[in-house]
């Protein structure tokens, strides 16, 4: 049976080294939620809620769906130019009439707890990061607390977004892992994942894999995270994988709950920097 890979433990850990931070009630993330779907409300929340935790202020800004660009440009100059604004996350997904790629481009560097600037996305992918992005950074925590060793390891990670499968491929390089990427394009997808010695999965596709899609002993990454009969669920088929993979991450309660957490991290991590506070 697989090591269950629990985020929640892991998550509180990181959250009590936050909270002991002498300078965490200064601090201010601002969070912008646009429209209501179902899924981002349910993360705003938590997010709002693990930073009262930690004792970090949070500002949750909410915008009805057919709110226009201009408007979200406004409130993202408005709180660029706010000095107690440390940290700025717009929510995604957008609804449709917006352009996401130009308004996450208007945060500026400093206030990017995502890492969807050019700049910082370019500074991480060249190893000389200010942060990571969120969730492949809680992923390499997870494998890390676990003591589950990457050096040399085949990792195969599905999925090509900028939000997970671009840095998270990224950051399992700089770790030294030997990284193989595959997407929605991807001839034989099974010829790859029963490959993988560690296998991240963050397609976005509910139930994509399977016991027959891993190799025997596998570490199992599971990023997805949609609602399927009002219920969350996974990209991986965890009651099929789990007695085949050497540990596996639940869903919910694996990668989630330390994505939020190096959220925080990230938001500190940017204060300090954008402060001149000492690290």
């Amino acid at each position: 049976m697989a090591i269950i890979l629990d985020g929640k433990t892991i998550a509180k850990k990181l959250e009590a080294e936050l909270a002991a931070y002498s300078r965490i009630r200064e601090i201010r993330l601002d969070v912008i939620l646009v429209g209501d779907n179902l899924a981002s409300a349910t993360y705003v929340r938590n997010k709002h809620r693990a930073a009262e935790r930690v004792g970090m202020q949070s500002v949750i800004h909410t915008l009805p769906v057919h709110t226009k660009s201009e408007e979200i440009e406004q409130l993202i100059e408005e709180l660029n130019s706010n000095e107690e604004v440390d940290g700025i996350l717009l929510q995604l997904p957008l609804p449709e009439q917006l352009n996401s790629e130009k308004l996450l481009d208007s945060i500026h560097p400093m206030k990017d707890v995502d890492v969807f600037h050019p700049e910082n996305a370019g500074l991480a992918y060249l190893g000389r990061p200010r942060i990571w992005p969120c969730t492949p950074s809680g992923i390499l925590r997870l494998l890390h607390e676990h003591e589950i060793d990457i050096v040399g390891k085949h990792a195969v990670v599905v999925g090509r977004s900028n939000i997970v499968g671009k840095p998270m491929a990224a950051l399992l390089q700089h770790a030294n892992a030997t990284v193989t990427v595959c997407h929605r394009m991807t001839k034989r997808l099974q010829d790859f994942t029963r490959q993988a010695d560690i296998l991240v999965v963050a397609a976005g596709s509910p139930g994509l894999i399977g016991k027959d899609d891993i190799k025997p002993g596998a570490v199992v990454i599971d990023v997805g995270s949609e609602f399927v009969n009002g219920k969350l669920t996974g990209d991986v088929r965890f009651a099929e994988v789990e007695p085949i993979a050497s540990a596996i991450t639940p869903v919910p309660g694996g990668v989630g709950p330390l994505t939020i957490a190096s959220l925080l991290s990230n938001t500190v991590r940017l204060a300090s920097l954008r402060r001149g506070w000492a690290n």
